[in-house]
């Protein structure tokens, strides 16, 4: 039993549908788009993630001023801070090629399919296998980290 809203999973389903709409209505769901941004001959994406960025920042600073707690998982706001460590900067940077070569990010590749674009099926397939290599390489670290070395 989940101690979630009941209305935790349509309010999510919405915000994607609220997301997907955004991306398709300012053509950032077309991998061509992004790629011209990345060649520094269309600046549109950069208006569409500091327009996403300050909705979501003024949305962060007010309702922790509002309320004490999250409204559909009761959960207190606290700041949560990740280390800015080389897991970042190495997936970050891989994160990055896999953009340029692709001109997709995976939000946006959702949405591009719901345009119409099913060639992204491929770059959709790349990412779950990206993840699953991802996870299967990392489960096998932590096996290898766990196991006695014996070469003591």
């Amino acid at each position: 039993m989940s101690d979630r809203h009941p209305l935790f999973k349509p309010l999510v389903f919405v915000g994607g549908l609220v997301f997907g709409f955004g991306l398709g209505f300012s053509h950032m769901a077309r991998p061509e788009v992004v790629l011209n941004f990345l060649q520094f001959e269309d600046l549109g994406l950069p208006f569409v993630m500091f327009g996403a960025a300050i909705v979501s920042g003024v949305a962060f600073a007010l309702l922790p001023r509002i309320r004490d707690a999250a409204p559909l998982t009761g959960d207190p706001y606290e700041r949560r801070l990740k280390p800015f460590d080389r897991n970042v900067l190495v997936g970050g940077a891989v994160f990055g090629v896999g953009w340029g070569l692709s001109g997709i990010c995976p939000g946006a590749a959702y949405a591009s399919l719901g345009t119409g674009n099913v060639t992204i099926l491929w770059a959709l397939a790349g990412m779950f296998l990206g993840a699953y290599v991802q996870g299967y390489w990392r489960s096998q670290r932590a096996d290898a980290g766990a196991a006695p070395s014996g070469a003591d």
